[in-house]
């Protein structure tokens, strides 16, 4: 490989590290905001289980219950713990790749 093609491989290598990084720190937002509201509904279940709550689902408001709409949220917060354990595997996988990127053509910072 010549010197543009080894810069070009290690500035892509990191762009991916830092798209994987802000997917992965958007998500785990979108997780403390699931916990926050399971949080609350979780005590309106435990008082009134048939108490109104509103949910966004694709732009639209819609009108549930509580007992209705908690098991839907669990769901979702387990799946985006999931996807951030994935992105998490990802990233490790792409720094151990950009370290020994960096040790076979012997990149330093400047």
């Amino acid at each position: 490989m010549d010197q543009p093609e080894i810069q070009q491989n290690y500035v892509r290598m990191q762009n991916e590290m830092q798209a994987l990084a802000g997917k992965i720190g958007e998500l785990e937002q979108q997780a403390d905001e699931h916990i926050l509201v399971l949080t609350t509904l979780n005590d309106a279940l435990a008082e009134e289980p048939d108490r109104k709550c509103f949910r966004l689902i694709g732009g639209v408001l819609v009108e549930r219950t509580v007992k209705d709409v908690v098991p839907t949220l669990q769901t979702t917060r387990d799946g985006i713990r999931k996807a951030i354990s994935n992105l998490t595997e990802q990233y490790k996988s792409k720094e151990q790749d950009l370290d020994t990127f960096k040790r076979d053509f012997n990149i330093r910072p400047v």
